[in-house]
């Protein structure tokens, strides 16, 4: 019963200052909008009494507006963070293909500055695929037969001796590598200029065979093609000697086979066969003739 008579005096409790707050705010809205001097007088006199006092009440307004500029600002700093992300990304993808141009380029600059005999000529290919297995270390370039490859031919890459061209197509040729278990190449050593066979054993570090006198090298002597047997063009750098882990010298090869991009093909010049005697040679003697006794007596 009590919670009842409650509810009934709210209501018109309720009504009756809700009229009133709105009569305060139609008589406070007529009094500010009425042209008068007195009036105005009111108005400033009630600005200059209250206004000041209430800085207070504006404090979470400002720290507010505040708030929301803050955020604001963290949203643009947020978004040109994520744009400098985004160009940092394309730098870098940038940078990588500046930086394999670059390597490019020198390989291209040192297979031009390598000192070869004037008489060798070359033609660079590109290396197409690698076939490096456990049985055959070798190559595929993009010139072959349509270049005036041959088979046979030496390359190189920027630094040193690589292997020789075996197998040759329209437009495509296969290169064996020095580390190839086929492979020999006869090499001089300097600068004792002992002679060997560098033997390949599908390491990168091939050993040498047939060493005329070990007690004359060391390790960190140059190797370069001796050309016997016509197989390589002599002078051709190989590599320098190491002593291997199994006490065995070997050569520290100086072609970069970590990255074959491009090779030259050096046009190799078939041996002149010698087909006459010449002139340290000295002629057959003439047949002698028959010295008869009537002949004396004449």
């Amino acid at each position: 019963m009590a919670k009842d008579r409650d509810e009934d005096y709210a209501g018109p409790l309720r009504r009756i200052l809700i009229a009133v707050l709105a009569l305060l705010l139609a008589v406070t809205f007529l009094a500010w909008r009425i042209d008068s001097v007195r009036v105005e007088r009111l108005r400033a006199a009630f600005i200059d009494r209250f206004v000041p006092t209430f800085d207070w009440a504006m404090v979470p307004v400002t720290k507010a507006l505040g708030m929301v500029e803050g955020f604001q600002s963290y949203a643009r700093i947020y978004e040109q963070n994520q744009e400098l992300r985004r160009e940092l990304q394309q730098m870098k993808a940038w940078k990588e293909a500046a930086v394999q141009l670059e390597q490019q380029n020198a390989k291209l600059l040192a297979q031009n500055q390598v000192r070869l005999d004037p008489k060798l000529t070359s033609v660079s290919g590109v290396v197409l695929a690698d076939s490096g297995s456990p049985f055959r270390q070798s190559v595929l370039l993009n010139v072959g037969a349509r270049d005036g490859v041959v088979d046979g031919w030496a390359t190189m890459d920027g630094l040193g001796l690589v292997g020789r061209i075996s197998g040759v197509g329209k437009s495509t040729s296969r290169v064996v590598l020095l580390t190839d278990t086929a492979s020999r190449v006869p090499v001089t050593i300097q600068p004792s200029g002992q002679r060997a066979m560098l033997t390949g054993d599908n390491s990168m570090l091939p050993p040498l065979d047939f060493l005329e006198n070990a007690d004359l090298v060391r390790p960190g002597d140059r190797v370069v093609s001796s050309g016997d047997g016509g197989v390589f063009p002599a002078g051709l750098l190989v590599g320098q000697v190491v002593q291997g882990q199994d006490r065995r010298l070997r050569v520290m090869l100086a072609a970069d086979y970590e990255r074959l991009d491009f090779l030259r093909v050096l046009r190799s010049h078939p041996v002149e066969q010698i087909t006459d005697v010449g002139p340290l040679v000295a002629p057959p003697r003439p047949p002698q003739t028959e010295f008869r006794a009537e002949d004396r007596d004449d």
